[in-house]
């Protein structure tokens, strides 16, 4: 009895979480803006929060109102004894994602311009729950991915069973199919549940014209009034999202007459070998910008999934002026495609490897042409598992509909989500001005140019904490406490991305590194921050301890603490890091 009583004590010594006190840099500005005290005023932490934090516009009530809510989440009672902070509840308030996130979450940026000024949060396929080839359709995925924020949702719909409804599901493929009408309900019910800007419906049509007509009868009994059609057939220019707020956009395809011939996006789908994998269970690492070219498939040539063709039938004129955003395949190659329009704007749709040939021999017409127009970027055909592809060659190029498999997970996925945190997580976010502007002498961004470093980003990895409520003793490791590291980098242009990690601290729940990385950038506007957790593992391949992506452009600049997300892009409930970031102009 008393030997295992023994090995008891040893099982839970082993796993005790050990408190770690406030990191060096903690102490010392407590001490400054205490004057050496024991006891933080609310207007000493203003203070604090102007100049370390860089939080200019707060008052002193902002901050007694700081002070009231740490107090109240700790104390509970302390709050009507007194009106300061301890060295504990300063460290606390610092390390709560609530109270000190590392972005804001206010809409900021000009959202008057068109549409066509904004990367926007698109998804692809939006309807499936899984894989490409076998997974349900479903309403569920539509309705996670609004409440996510993402403001472009693709639906392919197609004649059902008995030709006299339709249906929405991945064409030749196995997947069971969902009715068109209950995503429709669905989008309404929850388009505007985390943004109030518009969220686009992009129709991947395959349907007879007496089943158009029934569409555009669902549709306008559907969302009547929030459905915004332009008095116009062809816009000269998009409106903007605040001119849109609330309402439901249709892009597609003008009808035509109803071919049954395969699209260039479902050609020989079935024929294709599956190469599609990741390096490992979170993605492959994003660090060049070019994809990767080792799956075979080579219907890079110019393919939309679009085409153009009017139809013949006056019918399905009502159908027709549902559709606010023109999309549609010009005739000739890529070049003619790039030619802008000054009377009309339009919707183009490139296969990744498109886009990525396009760039190569075309990169400078791709940023010309989305100055105007849309340009929607797709995922090509053999990622039957739901993968995605790296979201960087798209926004250099100002494409403003990447689209992703948001069912999927991975590094890139990450990435995609760190991008749309900006600007509040509306789901739409400025370009940065050179995408926009040309020279003096018409010339426009080049991704391809070697840029001076604009500015330094310094990053400070202090600490981390929460794991041990976010997994069980035995997760990570089965006889001791996780030995955790953290990698942190930045993905943007190719000169700016890089990748640098912390010293791993053996058998510690609450890891401390008080370690310094700076990384020099020449496009900041297009950088983003990558924060991953790794649990070191000797015998095999380390675990994955969480994960974050932020816009360097949005990062709040002080002592901050940054929640960290699942593989598949979830927020942990407990599990963050506490990080300093400081701005250096070069």
């Amino acid at each position: 009895m008393a030997g295992s009583y023994r090995m008891c004590v040893c099982f839970t010594r082993k796993f005790k979480v050990t408190e770690a006190g406030p990191p060096p840099d903690v102490n010392e500005a407590f001490f400054k803006y205490t004057d050496g005290g024991t006891h933080m005023s609310a207007e000493q932490l203003r203070r604090f929060l102007m100049e370390v934090q860089g939080d200019g516009g707060v008052s002193i009530a902002d901050a007694e109102k700081i002070v009231d809510q740490v107090l109240q989440k700790l104390h509970h009672i302390a709050k009507f004894t007194r009106r300061t902070l301890t060295l504990d509840d300063f460290h606390h308030f610092l390390f709560s994602a609530d109270l000190n996130p590392p972005v804001g979450d206010q809409v900021h940026q000009d959202m008057t311009k068109p549409l066509s000024h904004y990367f926007i949060y698109t998804g692809h396929n939006s309807y499936l729950t899984g894989n490409q080839l076998s997974s349900d359709c479903s309403d569920v995925p539509i309705i996670k991915a609004l409440k996510r924020g993402v403001r472009v949702i693709e639906l392919d719909i197609w004649p059902n069973s008995t030709k006299d409804n339709v249906d929405v599901l991945h064409g030749r493929t196995l997947t069971a199919p969902v009715e068109l009408i209950r995503c429709l309900k669905s989008i309404k019910e929850y388009a505007f549940s985390s943004s109030p800007y518009p969220v686009i419906i992009t129709l991947e049509d395959h349907l007879t014209p007496d089943l158009q007509v029934k569409v555009a009868q669902m549709i306008n009994e559907t969302f009547g009034d929030m459905l915004y059609s332009p008095e116009c057939e062809c816009l000269e220019e998009f409106p903007s999202p605040e001119e849109l707020k609330y309402r439901i956009i249709i892009s597609t395809k003008p009808p035509k007459e109803y071919l049954k011939a395969e699209s260039g996006k479902d050609k020989g789908i079935k024929s294709r070998k599956d190469k599609d994998s990741d390096d490992d269970t979170w993605g492959k690492e994003p660090l060049d910008l070019v994809s990767d070219q080792e799956d075979g498939d080579v219907s890079d040539t110019f393919t939309s999934e679009d085409s153009d063709g009017e139809s013949q039938q006056p019918e399905v004129s009502a159908y027709k002026r549902l559709i606010a955003i023109h999309a549609g395949k010009p005739k000739g190659g890529l070049k003619e495609a790039l030619k802008v329009d000054p009377n009309k704007v339009r919707r183009l749709s490139l296969s990744e490897q498109a886009l990525e040939k396009a760039s190569e021999n075309h990169g400078t017409d791709v940023i010309r042409f989305t100055q105007k127009n849309v340009l929607r970027v797709y995922p090509k055909g053999t990622r039957f598992n739901s993968s995605n592809y790296k979201p960087l060659i798209g926004w250099t190029h100002g494409a403003q509909m990447v689209a992703f498999n948001m069912q999927g997970y991975g590094r890139y996925l990450w990435l995609m989500n760190g991008m749309f945190r900006s600007n509040g997580g509306c789901g739409f976010v400025k370009k940065p001005d050179f995408l926009m502007k040309g020279g003096p002498h018409g010339e426009v961004f080049n991704p391809k140019t070697k840029f001076p470093v604009k500015k330094s980003l310094k990053v400070k990895v202090y600490m981390g904490d929460g794991w041990h409520l976010d997994f069980k003793p035995t997760h990570f490791d089965s006889y001791s406490p996780p030995d955790f590291y953290t990698r942190v980098g930045i993905a943007g242009v190719p000169g700016d991305a890089i990748m640098k990690k912390t010293k791993i601290k053996e058998d510690n729940w609450t890891p401390v590194w008080d370690e310094e990385f700076i990384f020099q950038l020449t496009v900041p506007e297009l950088a983003l921050l990558r924060v991953e957790v790794h649990e070191y593992d000797m015998s095999e391949k380390d675990d994955f301890a969480g994960q974050t992506c932020l816009p360097v452009s949005e990062l709040r600049p002080g002592i901050r603490a940054v929640p960290l997300f699942d593989r598949k892009g979830e927020k942990l409930n407990s599990s963050r890091l506490l990080m300093r970031f400081e701005f250096v102009q070069d």
